[in-house]
């Protein structure tokens, strides 16, 4: 992980080649459990599924309306539009790189992409199914899904821990590499420009890295408490503390406004921002989070240069075909 003492290190030497080498490129590969390692076939069938909107209640929402690969990662909503028309009170995180976040959701309830992969398909304002033996009963009378797990596992049975491994090896092959960023990284002293360089800079120097650091920029792992620092005039414009985080799931005093700290990856095209998508700008959220989070009042040239540093970030993504999923000739179900 990229630790911050490297990185100020790194700063007393701007200028030099060696700078880029105290920074982490993103992996290319993401690692993967060992009860689930990833396949070709297991990644294939995770896609299917991935996109098949018959895994929600009303056969209308899919894992990929609200990630959507075709962009970046998310459905650039405030919140997110579930069955029937019911939005929560998140905006859904990307998806891309999200096999190198420590837990899952905002508020960090899933320790893994399998354990993601299981929640939304039977929240009542998401996916809307009743439960997963409800989904296993609805995949299991679509011809071709039989003939997919078994390529994928070996045993045709169709089960849910088959089904969110699948979908969670898929979610491995989603990473970004190669942003000018880790061209950079890599010894490239002219992949980024003359602005990036100094809105990176400044990124370290006020302390965005304390929380934003390592090859994803997502920290360590840990949650950051959201907003640190009060101040009435931006809660009343976008309600940054409404939402209580990890204290919703732990019910533990300190654990109010908790948040898992989101990835910087490809964060010029995730708008709007922060977990309830209050923030309509990238720079907006750069000056909003200085304030609350460190106590700065940026510049306009100092906003403008880490918003800069930040569009540096935007990687290659790898490329997605819309798959056909398996058919019902001649039939259809019953959605509700």
């Amino acid at each position: 992980m990229l630790k911050t003492r490297a990185i100020v290190s790194a700063i007393a030497l701007a200028g030099s080649i060696s700078v880029a080498s105290a920074w982490d490129a993103l992996p290319t590969k993401a690692p993967a459990p060992a009860n689930n390692p990833t396949t070709a076939e297991k990644v294939e069938l995770g896609r299917i599924l991935y996109h098949d909107p018959r895994l929600s209640s009303t056969g209308t929402v899919s894992c990929a309306s609200c990630h959507n690969t075709m962009l970046g990662g998310e459905d650039n909503r405030p919140n997110s539009m579930g069955v029937h028309g019911q939005t929560g009170g998140r905006s859904a995180p990307t998806v891309w790189n999200a096999a190198f976040n420590e837990v899952q959701f905002w508020d960090g309830r899933a320790a893994s992409l399998e354990a993601q992969a299981a929640g939304p398909v039977t929240n009542p304002i998401e996916m809307g199914m009743k439960s997963w033996d409800d989904v296993v009963a609805r995949l299991e009378k679509i011809e071709g899904y039989p003939a997919l797990f078994n390529a994928a596992f070996g045993n045709d049975a169709i089960s849910e821990d088959k089904a969110t491994k699948a979908i969670a090896a898929y979610e491995r092959t989603l990473i970004t590499p190669n942003s000018p960023y880790d061209k950079y990284a890599k010894g490239d002293k002219k992949a980024l420009t003359a602005q990036q360089i100094r809105g990176l800079n400044k990124a370290v120097e006020i302390g965005c890295v304390n929380c934003h650091s390592g090859p994803a920029f997502n920290g360590p792992g840990t949650f950051q408490k959201f907003p640190v620092i009060d101040n009435a005039y931006l809660e009343k414009q976008y309600s940054l503390s409404a939402d209580k985080g990890l204290y919703e799931v732990t019910g533990k005093s300190g654990d109010e406004n908790k948040f898992k700290v989101p990835t910087l990856r490809n964060v010029a095209l995730t708008a709007p921002y922060f977990h309830n998508g209050s923030v309509s700008s990238l720079e907006k959220a750069v000056k909003i989070m200085a304030k609350v989070q460190l106590g700065k009042k940026l510049s306009k040239a100092d906003t403008e240069d880490i918003v800069a540093f930040l569009n540096a970030l935007t990687g290659e993504f790898p490329k997605q075909t819309m798959p056909t999923l398996p058919g019902t000739p001649g039939s259809s179900f019953e959605y509700k």
